[in-house]
């Protein structure tokens, strides 16, 4: 299974997710989210990693927008939990999803 970085401001939405993850075999670290982290992710050792937006902005141009800032993937808010995990796999695969 993949190694899967979680940047997320709220800590609920941190448990939920990593435990959704880790319970499909996934390895996750946590960190808080903050205005520059996928710049510094892009620039450390961990730089080859597939970063993915996971957000409730999901408006017209939103995607665009993500992808565009360097995101490799894009989800958005509110997840279905049953298919979150695979949703996961399939954006760090390279699907392009429109959720």
């Amino acid at each position: 299974m993949a190694k899967i970085l979680i940047v997320e401001d709220s800590t609920d939405n941190m448990k939920l997710f990593r435990t959704l993850l880790v319970l499909k075999g996934h390895e996750v670290t946590g960190l808080a989210g903050g205005e520059g982290l996928l710049e510094e992710i892009r620039r450390s050792p961990h730089q080859g990693l597939r970063v993915l937006a996971l957000t409730a902005h999901a408006m017209s141009g939103d995607r665009e927008r993500a992808m565009s800032a360097g995101f490799d993937g894009y989800i958005t808010k509110p997840i279905d939990i049953r298919s979150f995990p695979e949703l996961v796999t399939r954006a760090l695969a390279g699907e392009r999803l429109e959720t």
